[in-house]
């Protein structure tokens, strides 16, 4: 397809990365030259410096022709003007945009129709959402659901008195009582698929397939004593914090936002009433300290700087806070620094919001319905996770898994069939409508199931 990616941040380079990757004719524009530059070096994609939103410069980026228009600049009106117009020179482009200003979310989704707009998205709020689904079951790292809810891959981090440490895989049931799979391990910022000889490691960041049913008891297996969080401070009053204290205060979670912009603060105490909302330094271990940060059942590091979030999680786990949640904007650029360090659950937002975009644009592109219904990049994006219904072009149906040959880095983890769940092993097989959860590592480009095999 021919995709027009309007405003080159973070962003709008994920997704150039992931949509080249895919084998798409894009092209790029931004009104720095020095973005253009670096993309154009970096991917195969065509490059235009301009102003996204005037109609000349679309014109000039192949718009009459192009497929879909991506709007993914700072400006939320920047972005819904670019698809306006785009829409005005091509009735029939699909249009993306990006809007993250919480005044304009409501009102955007009701007039969706009147502008033409085939999808919203929104990444700050995509990341409250995702921090929001990790408090409600502590101990995990990561969550991500599949299956219409019946099946998740959750991530945990294995540490020196964890029941998993030094278990090899086949012996894992001697360990839990619920059937999982362990499909990846992050072991020194390298993931392996690993096999039932593997054996578990102190630090290993595992990636598991199981019943979203039995995530209770899969954390009493794991050592994890759960308790409702009441109570959450979030470092930093940015849009995250905003939307993601919208979600607590309806959960009935006593929130606290802390930041160092007295007119920040003043803001989020108006549209919050009922926040608490401190004006201080979170670097100043004093003011945590005054603001009760050791009685918290949470800490959420979600101030605009990597590093400061780092930090300060670091220093909330030093602390004893029981569930700590970092948010990273460059997680490419420190991936191999925080993949060593014990920082609870990474958030990246533009990770969550590219994966939306990405699922929208395979979607597009099917025809026959084979491509994935549900992308989801884990392990810092070194695996995806797809789910696939089975169709009748599917290969090997009604055939044991143990006899597929399959490409390397790809696994079967888990068949839906008639909404009873399998946790896969060798002898389980899929047939038309079941779905499907595929495992592979970053590169397979699997786009359609026929995809996974050899």
């Amino acid at each position: 397809m021919k995709i027009i990616i309007a405003g080159i941040g973070k962003v709008g380079t994920t997704l150039t990365a992931q949509l080249a990757a895919d084998g798409h004719d894009i092209t790029v524009i931004d009104r720095k030259d020095s973005r253009i530059e670096r993309v154009c070096s970096q991917y195969d994609v065509m490059g235009l410096e301009g102003n996204c939103a005037t109609a000349q410069t679309l014109r000039d980026a192949g718009a009459a022709e192009a497929d879909l228009l991506i709007a993914m600049t700072d400006a939320d009106e920047v972005n819904l003007l670019c698809c306006v117009t785009a829409r005005q020179i091509n009735p029939g482009i699909h249009t993306i945009v990006r809007i993250r200003d919480s005044e304009y979310a409501q009102q955007i989704i009701e007039m969706r129709e009147v502008f033409g707009l085939s999808l919203i998205v929104n990444p700050e709020r995509s990341a409250a959402v995702e921090i929001e689904r990790l408090l409600r079951f502590p101990g995990f790292l990561k969550r991500e659901s599949f299956a219409k809810g019946r099946v998740e891959l959750v991530e945990f981090r294995i540490n020196e008195d964890s029941p998993l440490k030094d278990i090899t895989l086949r012996n894992l049931p001697s360990v839990l009582h619920t059937r999982v799979l362990i499909c990846a391990v992050m072991r020194g910022g390298s993931v392996i698929l690993p096999t039932g000889d593997f054996a578990l490691q102190a630090g290993d960041r595992i990636y598991m397939t199981a019943p979203a049913t039995a995530l209770g008891t899969l954390l009493r297996d794991l050592g994890v004593i759960s308790h409702k969080v009441k109570r959450v401070i979030l470092g930093g009053g940015g849009r995250v914090s905003y939307y993601l204290a919208q979600l607590l205060e309806r959960e009935g979670i006593q929130t606290q936002i802390i930041d160092n912009n007295l007119e920040r603060c003043q803001d989020l105490a108006r549209q919050l009433p009922t926040v608490s909302v401190s004006h201080g330094d979170i670097t100043i271990p004093s003011v945590l300290e005054r603001e009760g940060l050791s009685s918290a059942d949470a800490f959420v590091a979600l101030t605009g700087m990597d590093e400061l979030n780092i930090v300060m999680s670091l220093y909330a786990i030093s602390q004893k806070v029981p569930i700590v949640i970092t948010k990273q904007g460059h997680i490419d650029e420190l991936k191999d620094i925080v993949s060593g360090l014990s920082l609870g659950s990474i958030i990246s937002p533009k990770e969550l919001c590219s994966d939306i975009v990405v699922r929208y644009v395979r979607s597009m592109r099917d025809t026959t319905g084979d491509t994935a219904i549900t992308v989801q990049s884990v392990a810092g994006g070194q695996v995806e996770a797809a789910e696939f219904i089975i169709t009748p072009t599917a290969q090997h149906q009604d055939t044991p898994l143990l006899e597929l040959k399959m490409k390397p880095g790809i696994l079967i983890a888990a068949i839906v069939h008639r909404g009873a769940l399998t946790i896969a092993n060798g002898s389980s097989r899929y047939l038309q409508g079941d779905s499907v959860i595929v495992i592979s590592t970053a590169g397979k480009n699997i786009q359609r199931f026929n995809d996974i095999f050899a």
